[in-house]
């Protein structure tokens, strides 16, 4: 697959709608567009409606002001067999500045489906560099942790 098949940015301006009552973009308003960033890479990269399965480790770094030139980064770290785990970065910078600062990280996992809604076979992502086998041994390990919190939830 080519690289540009597996990363997607999307690239706008907050605006004074997605502010929340402390002055800054609202949490939720992020958590959209890491969504939408998202949908779009695992729906460019497996060619097929994916849908939202899991979101994991969101973390919120810095705010995000109003008028900020944003950018949402999705890439495939992980391919399973119909699941593909992304990474998303949401940066953002006065648009009058070349700085962009990391304001927020996840993974989001999504599975492929097909008409019916019944998950189906992805394209297979294999690892070149050593930043990409590091991206997907971080995802095995996410995976790893979330196995092992579901085992501890059983029967609570």
């Amino acid at each position: 697959m080519e690289k540009n098949k597996r990363e997607l940015t999307l690239r706008f301006l907050a605006e004074p709608m997605d502010v929340n009552f402390g002055g800054k973009v609202h949490g939720g308003m992020v958590m959209k567009w890491i969504d939408q960033a998202g949908y779009a890479c695992a729906t460019h990269w497996s060619g097929s409606y994916c849908v939202t399965v899991y979101v994991g480790g969101i973390r919120f770094l810095k705010p995000i002001h109003i008028g900020s030139l944003v950018e949402v980064q999705a890439k495939v770290i992980y391919t399973g067999k119909t699941s593909m785990h992304i990474s998303v970065d949401v940066m953002a910078s006065d648009p009058k500045l070349d700085e962009l600062i990391k304001t927020t990280h996840c993974v989001i996992i999504f599975v492929a489906v097909d008409k019916d809604g019944k998950p189906e076979l992805t394209n297979k992502w294999i690892p070149q560099t050593t930043e990409d086998k590091e991206m997907e041994h971080y995802a095995k390990k996410l995976m790893s942790l979330r196995i092992g919190i579901k085992e501890e939830m059983k029967g609570r």
